[in-house]
């Protein structure tokens, strides 16, 4: 069971998308697993055949636990790990059904347009907001009865069930969201800079850019602070990875963690891998599938555990000035607030000029305040020749 969050202790298999003798690669969705923050698809990191399931879909598994076994194609599979718990049997799919003789279908059909249901229990269904097609009839040929409308939840009940759940869930979010954030002001010891930073040449050289380009297909301002984090985290080493086991340990790539607030609220900040080896064009596109996704419930394991770093705009909300807590175990965070028209001053000359505020968050026993204000400076000056990003 991979962890997926600072805090998280256990997450519940809901479903296997692999048998025992299937062969995977590397990247493949094995499997579902569902956390405080929603249902993530869980990728295989290693190539091979699986030789053995060894937990169940409903099954709660803690962090940690080995999930399944595969072995390297070729060899037996008595040189496989072995596996202290018996393998789930993992149902085959149900041999299709004969095919109905053509005078059933229009009876099927009139049934699922309209269910058999006895006038009284119809006119209780309307009055209660029922769906009838949701109620299975115990009445002389299926027939539904006034008892089995109401032994049924009601729309409104249904309507307010999924509330309670929905609100359960965000209860559990905001409950892991809350561990994370306490483990990192207890555990890190935090230092805080921030900077002005124009952007006028910026949003100048985006409307260019933008001129002629669908709607769909324009870039926005936040794709080039994110590769201008990026580029500068070349020259910066020391705030992106993490602290474990009381050292620092420098991240495989430049896997920058976007904050994403969700629509029934609550936040996850999921990760777009090798963030420097994109082009504009490509990190834009994976900023919005990375959005859609994670507000449909579609994430992978891989983009909420790989982040190197995190970088977070609250500028829509008007927020011009921010400093994060940092998402342990990672050692930075990169904030940037609203884009603004401020008074300017440069070669003698005052003007107004757009402006943004960014703030860092850094783990003092990565880095220091010095090596703190040079990583600004240098997201700074990438962010003058945006033509260069």
């Amino acid at each position: 069971m991979p962890s997926l969050g600072a805090d998280m202790e256990a997450g519940t298999l809901v479903e296997w998308r692999i048998r025992p003798g299937d062969g995977v690669k590397r990247g493949d969705i094995v499997a579902l697993v569902e956390t405080e923050k929603g249902v993530i698809e869980v990728e295989i990191f290693a190539s091979g055949i699986v030789d053995s399931i060894l937990a169940s879909p409903g099954e709660k598994v803690p962090v940690g636990t080995v999930l399944a076994t595969i072995r390297v194609e070729g060899e037996p599979a008595e040189a496989a790990a072995p596996s202290e718990k018996k393998p789930p049997e993992v149902p085959k799919p149900a041999a299709p059904a004969p095919e109905a003789p053509a005078w059933i279908a229009p009876i099927r059909e009139a049934r699922t347009a309209r269910p058999l249901a006895s006038p009284v229990a119809r006119r209780r269904a309307e009055e209660s907001g029922l769906d009838l097609s949701s109620v299975t009839g115990t009445g002389e040929g299926g027939i539904i009865t006034l008892a089995d409308v109401e032994g049924a939840p009601s729309r409104i009940e249904e309507k307010a069930k999924r509330s309670l759940a929905t609100a359960d869930q965000l209860t559990a979010m905001r409950r892991a969201i809350a561990a994370a954030m306490t483990r990192s002001k207890r555990e890190i010891p935090h230092y805080y800079l921030a900077t002005p930073i124009g952007m006028s040449r910026a949003v100048a050289w985006l409307r260019e850019v933008n001129l002629g380009r669908p709607v769909t297909n324009r870039l926005l301002y936040s794709v080039l602070i994110l590769r201008a984090v990026a580029l500068a985290l070349r020259d910066f080493p020391e705030m992106n990875g993490f602290w474990l086991d009381g050292a620092f340990k420098p991240g495989s790539g430049i896997h920058v963690g976007i904050a994403i607030s969700l629509r029934q609220g609550g936040l996850v900040a999921p990760a777009i891998h090798d963030v420097d080896k994109k082009d504009l064009e490509e990190l834009m596109r994976s900023i919005l599938d990375l959005v859609n996704r994670a507000r449909t419930g579609m994430l992978r394991s891989s983009e909420l555990s790989d982040a190197t770093i995190t970088v977070s705009n609250l500028g829509e909300q008007g927020v011009e000035t921010i400093f994060g807590i940092i998402y342990p175990p990672q050692v930075a965070l990169v904030a940037f607030g609203a884009l603004t028209e401020q008074p300017w001053a440069e070669n003698g000359m005052v003007g107004a000029r757009s402006v943004i505020m960014a703030g860092l968050s850094a783990d003092h026993r990565a880095s220091d305040g010095h090596r703190g204000g040079r990583f600004l400076s240098a997201i700074d000056r990438l962010l003058q020749e945006p033509e260069k990003l």
